[in-house]
């Protein structure tokens, strides 16, 4: 016996024959008397098909029925409202071939080229060779597929309906599909319009009573057995169900269709739940923020405002996330070490004080604004989500999780590693020791009172590293780089996109860096897409540069005493592979010095910046070089016409 067989059509179709009624108010002039008639007699079926009238509709079509549907006739020969859009289900005696009645299957043909294989065709086919379901229906239709059948001889189902903008939907079996527009009968009448009766049964109180069981396995760390019923009470529009799932959705790096509805216009959770609503908003909105005041439509005029008012901070990155209490303290001290590059320390930050942490209500399942903070957002991967969600909060018991891993090496040879789309093959550094990040301007730009630009990400940078500046030289190069903690006692400034490599120009900020301490100036660029590969290494101490070499042309230049551990013959020479030198080099400084560069914060992280000095010198008599002034219009007044 099948599930199919086994199932218990009759009660099935009388609990929501009654939901259906009882949905209704009982006065409606425009209630059609069939309609009516069905509401009186709670029953939105018809009488039972006899097993002759199904072994004669079977004989009329060629096919014996599958299981489910056979089964389906035998308590009711059709159905009226199955779901929000077929209005009348077809029984033994409406039931007919489609044969591409509607010109669906020529109409989809024409998206398919010549190597379209079989589940490509599927879609065409079952238009020609389908058994129309739909009698009546808002332009939806419903085949039963002879063309795709499983081992207990059931059909799949597809339905599709031309106003959806989607793909023919699939069920498995009549009983799903079913079972779906149950369910969306029950999605279309969770909110009752002004004079409907409140839409209360048993099932909205069987799913509400999961929906709160549910919220309770969520604090207890176990986010995974709370996001089946979440999702199956999602589906029939359960209010509470889609803003607690939705909360577990997105700290898994989920955004598509994460709205947390139900929740979002509650002013009790405004400062959590809608921060990565209006961001999600923010980075798919193409000029029109009317989508946004869609999700709010329920709110009051205070939290529409503060929502524009919060899209304006995330649109100009100055959005900050804070929260109340011990957990709150935590955040702060979370990002101050996000803003340095520490970002694996400012993850265990507030992991550590998650215990700590105080919901804002009973459906706020975990700190969640703070993935809209432009520093402590970039923190969030799926598996610190999933860390997140494990761990017991809000007083609940539970096992703790384990911690997830670390996302920085600690070390620089992950410089060596190729980055998406392999556009890392040069880059520049400069290590600085005993020094704080905020001193790094000072030491190497020409300016005693140089400041650091707010956070922002390489690409950013990259777009506004000299805003206003009109003029562009060709002997000047100034590179804009990140700043932040290299390992401990050391402080690093980077650029991740350097100009090209002039050796006889070339002048190391070793010196101007080290004064009163030491500083290691890295270039590399052994795999520049751009003339040879070369590398540099200069080390200074007190102002003094103390040695250095240069790897260019498939010659070095050297000076002072440079250790054996860094001596440039054990790297280049013969066949030696340059990006295995590379590597080899990394690892020989960060065994030399005990540095690092945080790659997370480097890659996807926000790091304040700042614009050095020229790692040039100026042009001698005789070198030529190359200097563009750009001019920008003044805008005049325009002229009245005459």
């Amino acid at each position: 016996m099948t599930e199919s067989t086994a199932f218990d059509w009759r009660s099935f179709l009388l609990r929501w024959s009654g939901e259906w009624a009882d949905s209704l108010p009982e006065e409606d002039e425009t209630r059609d008397a069939d309609d009516e008639r069905a509401r009186q007699a709670r029953w939105l079926g018809f009488p039972a098909a006899s097993e002759e009238d199904i072994a004669a509709m079977e004989e009329r079509l060629g096919r014996r029925m599958p299981p489910s549907y056979r089964e389906f006739l035998k308590v009711s020969d059709g159905w009226r409202n199955a779901g929000g859009f077929v209005w009348l289900l077809a029984g033994t005696s409406d039931a007919h071939w489609h044969e591409d009645e509607s010109g669906l299957a020529e109409e989809f043909e024409e998206y398919l080229d010549e190597d379209a294989g079989p589940e490509e065709r599927q879609g065409v086919d079952v238009w020609r060779r389908g058994l129309q379901l739909d009698v009546e229906s808002d332009i939806t239709h419903v085949l039963l597929d002879p063309g795709e059948v499983d081992e207990d001889g059931e059909w799949a189902v597809y339905t599709w309906a031309s106003w959806r903008a989607a793909p023919p939907e699939r069920y498995a079996t009549f009983l799903e599909f079913m079972r779906d527009m149950h369910r969306e009968f029950h999605s279309l009448r969770a909110r009752p319009d002004s004079g409907e009766p409140e839409f209360a049964n048993d099932t909205t109180r069987e799913l509400d009573a999961q929906v709160e069981e549910a919220r309770l396995t969520a604090l207890r760390g176990d986010w995974e057995g709370a996001r089946k019923p979440l999702d199956e009470a999602k589906g029939y529009g359960r209010p509470r169900a889609a803003g607690l799932v939705d909360q577990i959705r997105r700290l898994l790096g989920q955004t598509y269709m994460v709205y947390f509805d139900g929740l979002v216009t509650d002013p009790r959770y405004a400062s959590e739940l809608l921060p990565p609503l209006v961001a999600d908003h923010a980075a798919h909105a193409s000029g029109d923020d009317s989508t946004l005041r869609f999700h709010l439509r329920d709110a009051d005029d205070d939290l529409v405002a503060l929502a524009y008012a919060m899209l304006a901070e995330v649109r100009d990155r100055t959005f900050r996330y804070s929260a109340a209490g011990p957990f709150g303290e935590a955040v702060e001290r979370a990002r101050e070490l996000a803003r340095w590059g520490e970002t694996d320390a400012a993850w265990r930050t507030l992991m550590d004080a998650l215990p700590l942490w105080e919901p804002l209500g009973p459906d706020h399942l975990a700190p969640l604004g703070w993935v809209t903070d432009p520093l402590l957002g970039p923190l969030l991967t799926p598996e610190r989500g999933r860390e997140l969600l494990s761990a017991p909060r809000a007083g609940r018991k539970g096992a703790a999780p384990s911690p997830a891993a670390g996302l920085d090496p600690g070390d620089l040879t992950w410089l060596a590693d190729p980055d998406p789309g392999n556009n890392r093959t040069s880059y520049r550094f400069v290590l600085v020791e005993g020094v704080e990040p905020a001193e790094l301007p000072r030491r190497l730009t020409e300016e005693d009172d140089a400041v650091l630009h707010a956070p922002t990400t390489f690409w950013e940078s990259r777009h506004r590293s000299r805003p206003g500046q009109g003029e562009f030289s060709s002997y000047d190069d100034r590179a804009h780089m990140a700043v932040g903690r290299a390992g401990t006692g050391w402080s690093f400034a980077f650029d991740g996109a350097p100009s090209p490599f002039h050796r006889q120009r070339f002048v190391s900020p070793a010196a101007a860096a080290a004064v009163g301490t030491r500083a290691v100036v890295v270039w590399c660029g052994l795999r520049t897409w751009h003339g040879e590969p070369f590398f540099h290494l200069s080390v200074a101490q007190d102002g003094v540069e103390q040695y250095a070499f240069t790897y260019a042309e498939g010659e070095t230049q050297r000076s002072g005493a440079i250790p054996p551990a860094l001596d440039p013959d054990r790297f280049f020479g013969g066949t030696a592979d340059a990006a295995e030198a590379e590597r080899s080099l990394l690892d020989a400084l960060t065994r030399a010095f005990g540095a690092s560069l945080p790659r997370h914060a480097l890659v996807n992280g926000r790091l304040h910046t700042f614009t050095t000095r020229s790692w040039t010198r100026p042009p001698q008599d005789g070198e030529t070089y190359l200097v563009v002034r750009l001019h920008r219009p003044t805008a005049t007044p325009a002229t009245q016409p005459d």
